[in-house]
């Protein structure tokens, strides 16, 4: 093509980004994801939320940051500012819904962000001498993709388990259900506890450590994304409130059985590993931190 080899290694690095952008999703390129699940069944979902979104942050880590170091390293700006717009804007545009799935599903344009954040202050230092600052935000952007899966796969099945029974989403049409389903309701806490990063659960662990090897790298960009945090608090109170709490919707009177056994037997495990990485998670982050040393240190 007659193209300087930089050049041709510039355009192959942000075709590979913003195929695995779209794929995480990363925004402006999460458009798609909102639509996807709100048309999946349950399991779908939990798939897609679980497994199919680490794929696209699995390839910026194996492909995109090995294959084209120097030029990750130039355009970790761009990334970290795309990051702290996924942050916020997922944050911003899960409180503003009224279909529950819908708000979990731009949740996960929230939680993904962190990974790319951390993704991105460890391509900027790579090598450097604040390598170790990259090496903590990689870490806990590799066990973000971990507790993501737990909680959001979590969160879409207590969603399908409300759906099942009254064959609705709608945030407006809920209202009081905990005298009616305590059970349901306090696992429904539990997980969205987890999913807001609460101490002793999961998500905290893995986005401090996002934000502790981000701070000293990209301080501006990890300062605004705790705006984001702040409306995560708002959209996960808010799924809760209009769910379980305030004035009993009436309607539900006789007609809302509680989480059956074989509900609990899906979500149990999940909760379990929720709390048991909230408390001790170094069983997880010593294989975690073998790998990313290797690869960056």
């Amino acid at each position: 093509l007659g193209m300087p080899i930089h050049t041709v290694k510039t355009i192959a690095f942000w075709a590979f980004a913003i195929a695995f952008a779209v794929k995480v999703p990363i925004w402006p390129f999460h458009t798609w994801l909102p639509d996807a699940h709100t048309e999946a069944p349950t399991a779908g979902s939990m798939i897609l939320a679980g497994v199919l979104l680490k794929q696209g942050a699995y390839g910026f880590i194996r492909l995109v940051i090995p294959l084209y170091p120097e030029e990750a390293r130039t355009y970790a700006f761009a990334l970290a500012f795309l990051a702290m717009m996924a942050i916020i804007m997922g944050a911003f545009a899960s409180y503003g819904q009224t279909d529950f799935k819908r708000l979990v599903a731009y949740s996960s344009v929230n939680h993904m962000g962190f990974v790319l954040l951390g993704i991105a202050a460890a391509a900027w230092v790579a090598g450097g001498p604040n390598a170790e600052d990259g090496i903590i935000a990689m870490n806990g952007a590799v066990l973000q993709m971990f507790n993501h899966g737990l909680s959001s796969a979590g969160m879409f099945f207590l969603v399908g388990v409300i759906y099942e029974r009254t064959h609705t989403r709608n945030l407006n049409e809920f209202g009081g259900l905990f005298p009616l389903v305590p059970v349901y309701g306090g696992i429904l806490i539990f997980t969205s506890m987890a999913s807001l990063g609460l101490p002793g659960l999961n998500g905290f662990v893995s986005e401090f450590l996002v934000v502790r090897g981000s701070w000293p790298v990209f301080t501006l960009f990890t300062a605004l994304s705790m705006i984001g945090l702040l409306f995560t608090g708002a959209y996960i109170l808010k799924g809760i409130k209009n769910t379980l709490h305030g004035p009993l919707n009436e309607k539900w009177v006789g007609h809302l059985s509680e989480i059956n056994a074989r509900e609990l037997w899906v979500i149990a495990p999940l909760m379990m590993l929720m709390l048991w990485l909230g408390v001790w998670p170094a069983w997880l982050l010593g294989v975690i931190n073998q790998a990313v040393t290797a690869l960056f240190g």
